[in-house]
């Protein structure tokens, strides 16, 4: 370990120096976003740059499960490609999220990019305990509002799969799943998740 021998003054002094090189909030550029090295978890939305907390044991758990029941589905079939955060989804012009889960479709191929992809056709979120309201109410319509066809929200907190289907520019419910029940794909024909088998899985 390194140990600064800076007064604390000056390291204040140091520290706020290297934040005026990044551009204030709001005046991010979708260049300087793109270009921006960390290992953060960063989305960008009209030239704000949001730094999402570190993502828990219990929610990576959650997203090891169900990649892996949905990377087998998808490519048993050669449906398309399967992936997981960090990766950059581009909703529209300034505007970029990172689902959980993504599926793209191999008819979109095209759309697939080294530093984003351009959109999605399914996209998977676990929904934070610390902010709800941001997966089920600001990616729903966001996502809605970037066509994405279809948008599974697993709720921890409430042991439930809510499973969106887009019908115009907006979401229509297609089923709100809890243990018991098994959550069902409109897009992928087939696909499914058993409610109470994943959530007991991922505690264990």
């Amino acid at each position: 370990m390194v140990l600064s021998t800076a007064t604390p003054d000056k390291t204040a002094e140091l520290t706020w120096a290297i934040a005026q090189l990044f551009p204030a909030q709001g005046q991010w550029s979708e260049e300087e976003y793109l270009a921006l090295d960390t290992n953060h978890l960063t989305e960008f939305s009209h030239g704000r740059m949001e730094v999402l907390p570190l993502p828990t044991f219990s929610h990576q758990r959650l997203v090891a499960l169900l990649y892996r029941l949905l990377s087998g589905f998808v490519e048993e079939r050669g449906l398309g490609v399967v992936m997981f955060a960090p990766l950059r989804i581009q909703l529209g012009q300034g505007k970029f999220r990172e689902p959980d889960l993504v599926f793209m479709a191999a008819e979109h191929a095209d759309r697939l990019g080294e530093q984003f992809w351009q959109g999605a056709d399914l996209v998977m979120e676990i929904v934070s305990p610390n902010d709800p309201e941001r997966d089920k109410v600001t990616k729903r319509r966001e996502y809605a509002q970037a066509g994405i066809p279809e948008y599974w929200i697993v709720d921890p907190t409430e042991a439930s799969i809510t499973v969106l289907t887009l019908q115009g520019r907006k979401y229509a419910l297609h089923g709100e799943f809890v243990a018991g029940e098994t959550a069902l794909s409109v897009l992928l024909e087939g696909f499914k998740v058993d409610v109470g088998d994943l959530f007991s899985e991922a505690s264990t």
